[in-house]
């Protein structure tokens, strides 16, 4: 075995950090040193020739970590974005209004009586959430009908509401703007997919073509010569990423970020190391699984490329 000496880290007034991620994988420790190594796989991932995905919950939308998000599309660091209607629903209302800090240990009973829905320690007001979008989404969904008419897949219709959103802080502006393909598998799964079917009451001839979205993924996924992937938490957006790789015989790169624990066998705690055995990893794969709060660790494992 090749012997590296563990190195203790030197921050001064100066330390920038790009200089504090080298130092991270030099230190050799926990999950420091698996920062560093996911910022060494990504830049692989980015210097190679290959299609790269993002995924991701909707939760962090909320929060600062969009800006990151954002930044990443903007630089067009990746392709393919995999995540879930919530994503739609934070991205829309961040645009018309405000979200703002909350607290943990809230009394969510009295948030409740005021009108306040939280999200960890994120205040959304009614205002902000279902209030606006409603107001907002259905006079662009008329306007999209009109002019594209019935029968969109998910991510068309997705790419029109970016087309409609003068917004540079928006996710889906950027995807709009580098045209990177948004999927939302779960499309219905949120105040987004709930002003679909609000628009569907007053007009039945609106439908959503969800396998037209499949065949989107298949013609990008089947021709590549490989693939990488950043997946930020489990569920839908994760899983919806490596399923569709498997089907070329897996990732090349593969860096995923989660709080869960794999003891209860979720998709969510599942490392990287389980998706090899389903062929949705290479058994090659630059790799690497890196526990802790993507809100923390995702600027800084992006700082170096954004």
């Amino acid at each position: 075995m090749k012997k590296r000496k563990v190195e203790d880290m030197e921050l001064s007034g100066s330390t920038n950090v790009r200089d504090l991620i080298d130092q991270y994988w030099n230190s050799g420790g926990f999950v420091s040193k698996k920062v560093g190594l996911a910022r060494d796989v990504l830049k692989n991932m980015f210097n190679d020739d290959c299609v790269n995905f993002l995924s991701f919950p909707a939760c962090i939308v909320s929060t600062g970590t969009r800006g990151v998000i954002k930044d990443a599309l903007r630089k067009e660091l990746f392709d393919v974005v995999i995540t879930t209607c919530g994503t739609l629903d934070h991205d829309l209302a961040r645009v018309w209004e405000d979200y703002y800090h909350g607290a943990f240990d809230a009394d969510d009973d009295d948030l409740h009586k005021k009108g306040v829905n939280r999200l960890g320690n994120i205040f959304i007001p009614n205002s902000s959430y279902g209030e606006t979008l409603e107001k907002n989404m259905q006079p662009i969904l008329t306007d999209i009908i009109e002019e594209k008419g019935y029968n969109l897949s998910p991510s068309e219709l997705i790419w029109e509401f970016g087309k409609r959103v003068d917004d540079k802080d928006s996710l889906l502006y950027w995807a709009y703007k580098n045209e990177i393909p948004i999927f939302v598998p779960g499309i219905l799964d949120g105040a987004f997919g709930s002003q679909l079917w609000m628009y569907w009451q007053n007009d039945k001839n609106f439908s959503l073509n969800l396998l037209k979205d499949q065949q989107e993924i298949a013609d990008i996924i089947f021709p590549c010569e490989k693939t990488g992937a950043l997946m930020i938490g489990g569920g839908i957006s994760k899983h919806h990423t490596i399923w569709w790789n498997q089907f070329r015989g897996g990732l090349e790169y593969a860096v995923y970020i989660t709080t869960a624990v794999e003891y209860d066998g979720s998709l969510s705690g599942a490392r990287i190391r389980e998706a090899v055995s389903w062929g949705k990893v290479k058994g090659d794969a630059d790799r690497i699984t890196v526990e802790g709060d993507a809100t923390v660790l995702l600027p800084l494992v992006l700082a170096s490329f954004i």
